[in-house]
């Protein structure tokens, strides 16, 4: 087959997968679901650390977690998988709509968090402890 027939072959079967894809709702950001699953994730990523409690966020897209010993750690939806960090040691900022989180990790150095103004002051509380 010759080029000038394929490149356009792949090109619209790429797009068109996409399309269907997008029309499906499978293109939509990740959500947790609920606590348990915040809980799951964070047990994926630190089965060491075992967590008590999740609070969720606003827009479902990061939870705050927290252990027996009092730290915190924070799961959040990226992409279509979760990321969980430990807080000890980061820099909290707050914003119009929420935090931002900057982490000592090179690999996730800062996450933006959705709030209601009813959930701000308990997670700044547990983000201080």
């Amino acid at each position: 087959m010759p080029l000038s027939v394929l490149i356009p072959v792949v090109v619209i079967g790429i797009a068109g997968i996409a399309v269907i894809l997008h029309l499906l709702g499978l293109t939509a950001p990740r959500r947790l679901a609920d606590r348990a699953e915040a809980l799951a994730a964070w047990a994926r990523e630190f089965p060491e650390l075992p967590a008590t409690d999740a609070q969720l966020s606003a827009d479902q897209r990061a939870a705050l977690i927290l252990m027996d010993t009092g730290d915190a750690g924070l799961v959040w939806c990226f992409g279509a998988d979760t990321v969980a960090r430990p807080l000890a040691g980061s820099n909290l900022r707050e914003t119009k709509t929420g935090f931002d989180i900057r982490l000592h990790d090179v690999g996730a150095p800062r996450v933006t968090v959705t709030l209601t103004p009813e959930d701000r002051p308990r997670w700044k509380e547990a983000l201080r402890a």
